[in-house]
């Protein structure tokens, strides 16, 4: 039994999967996040797009997205620090050319007509 991608102990059909598929709604920031994660280790972009709150939305490219969730090789997800309504990850990657690299970022969040999307983050050094 594989992990889920996001580094929980559950595996991706118990965890992230049916976040990602729609059957059940993320219950947190924490959960959207890793959840989001796992959807780049996937190339699951409409569902990137889908979690995106919606004032955030038009700045999207899909092609974009799908770009960098696959020309990137995931390693893993550490959360930092979650609280309610941010949460701080290091994402670990090797970018096309197989340098390692993490993505740092403490991301904002808001629920709104009972699901979770992501606003937008403060990226590496500004943090």
């Amino acid at each position: 039994m594989k992990t889920c991608f996001c580094g929980s102990d559950q595996p991706y059909s118990r965890c992230c999967g049916p976040v990602i598929k729609g059957t059940v709604k993320a219950t947190s920031a924490e959960k959207l996040m890793r959840s989001r994660y796992s959807a780049y280790v996937m190339a699951a972009v409409d569902y990137l797009v889908d979690t995106t709150h919606h004032s955030k939305r038009a700045g999207l490219d899909k092609k974009d997205i799908e770009n960098w969730a696959k020309t990137n090789s995931w390693q893993k997800l550490e959360i930092v620090n979650a609280s309610t309504f941010s949460v701080e990850f290091k994402a670990y990657f090797r970018d096309r050319s197989g340098k390692k690299q993490v993505h740092h970022e403490k991301s904002a969040f808001v629920f709104e007509n009972d699901s979770w999307y992501y606003v937008d983050g403060v990226f590496n050094e500004d943090i």
